[in-house]
């Protein structure tokens, strides 16, 4: 009897395309450990090469789904904080974190500043959207930066420049949030009259910025007491699940956010003082593996869709001054305004020129411009998009292409062995 093939079941191509995806997810960062490609460069042309198949007919366009692209981003970002909280050795201290207050006093007002005039000035935008490109743009990505991070805990890879990075990565998604509302409350008073400045200080930057460190501070004491300290044998801690740590990114996340605070800012102080409760622990590093396993998946997804709207046309909108703007946002406003918060801090000028140079953006600014745009509408969406996707993808590419030599050199530099096979001769 002649057997008759049809097509696949769409449900059964999914289950695939999944476990290839894990499968990549899973090999890939070793097999572009000693490349110069980053695990984002491979997804992003991984996700090119998906969407230019006939079959798939999905056009992943931000613009076209602006909930999905706010709520997912969203979602990509927080694990990433807490991941990036989980990782960090140095205990929290003002001297200690010298660096990262630099870094967000200095390095990201200026940018912010920067790219509100060169939005203004030189892209002809209006100033909301001035400004709200700017601030979409002002916070490094704590989901793409992996590369230029600390290792796991207790790894010991925590040099100044990782540290640097990573604190400010996670730290300046949070900070960067007022300045997103300063323009939608602008854009807002433009078309109302109503006044808006008593409103942005009293509640934007001044309650939601203390009350999400202290609701972030007290979950994360509540998760540490229960994990290490609770007088019994059921501490989590003893469950060796490493879920614990996304139950408490939730948890933060999901009460800051009642109380109308900053989430991400909440999830980073819960991890950091999760972290704290124990900081020796062997199931801290149970609860960043498995933290950063979701995040790499979440994040490749991600990617992969980015890769998909640049085929779809997020460029088209550009014109040749968005380009050049682009490029000195990444080449000069950035690594200047790095520099110029570093002066005076005692490190190499190699350490420096490393940390003011990957100011690595992604993710985060997606999630700042589908926030902005979901509470504000402006007539240049469009080519905010354009403008935001091109600097991600010019970024990824930028410090994809550079990060594995930079890391390698430094970790040689510091005599570490960059390949993990013991400490390397000066």
């Amino acid at each position: 009897m002649q057997q008759i093939i049809s097509a696949p079941d769409p449900y059964i191509l999914i289950l695939t395309g999944a476990g290839l995806l894990i499968a990549l997810v899973a090999w890939l960062p070793l097999a572009l450990k000693r490349l110069p490609l980053s695990l984002p460069v491979v997804c992003i042309a991984i996700g090119i090469g998906i969407f230019s198949l006939p079959a798939v007919t999905l056009r992943p366009l931000p613009l076209t789904y602006p909930e999905v692209t706010e709520r997912f981003t969203e979602f990509v970002v927080i694990i990433a904080l807490m991941g990036a909280g989980l990782k960090l050795d140095r205990p929290f201290s003002w001297g200690k974190w010298n660096i990262t207050w630099r870094l967000l006093a200095v390095t990201m007002p200026l940018g912010i500043l920067a790219i509100t005039l060169i939005g203004q000035w030189w892209l002809g935008l209006s100033w909301v959207a001035a400004l709200l490109l700017a601030a979409s743009l002002a916070p490094t990505d704590p989901v793409l930066a992996a590369d230029v991070q600390v290792g796991p805990p207790k790894s010991g890879e925590e040099d100044e420049v990782r540290f640097g990075l990573t604190s400010e990565a996670g730290l300046n998604d949070g900070l960067a949030f007022p300045f997103v509302h300063l323009a939608i409350a602008m854009g807002l008073a433009s078309t109302t009259g109503e006044p808006w400045a008593a409103q942005w200080l009293l509640h934007n930057v001044l309650w939601e910025i203390s009350a999400g460190v202290l609701v972030g501070w007290l979950i994360g004491r509540l998760f540490g007491w229960l994990t290490f300290h609770i007088p019994a044998d059921t501490r989590l801690s003893k469950t060796g699940d490493g879920l614990i740590a996304i139950s408490a990114t939730f948890i933060s996340y999901g009460v800051t956010e009642i109380l109308h605070c900053y989430g991400f800012l909440a999830v980073f102080v819960t991890a950091l003082t999760l972290r704290r409760s124990h900081r020796d622990h062997a199931f801290n590093r149970q609860m960043h593996d498995l933290t950063e396993q979701v995040e790499r998946l979440a994040m490749m997804v991600l990617l992969l869709l980015f890769g998909g709207a640049l085929l779809s046309g997020m460029l088209w909108p550009l014109r040749w001054v968005d380009v050049a703007a682009a490029i000195v946002i990444l080449l000069a406003v950035r690594p200047f305004a790095g520099l110029v918060a570093l002066a005076g801090f005692r490190a190499s000028r190699a350490e420096k020129r490393t940390i003011a140079f990957f100011g690595i953006r992604g993710v985060g600014s997606f999630y700042y411009l589908a926030y902005g745009l979901n509470h504000l509408k402006i007539d240049e969406g469009p080519r905010l998009w354009a403008i935001v996707g091109l600097v991600a993808l010019l970024s990824i590419l930028l410090h994809g292409l550079t990060v594995t030599p930079a890391m390698r050199m430094l970790d040689r530099w510091h005599g570490r062995d960059p390949d993990g096979n013991g400490s390397a001769a000066h």
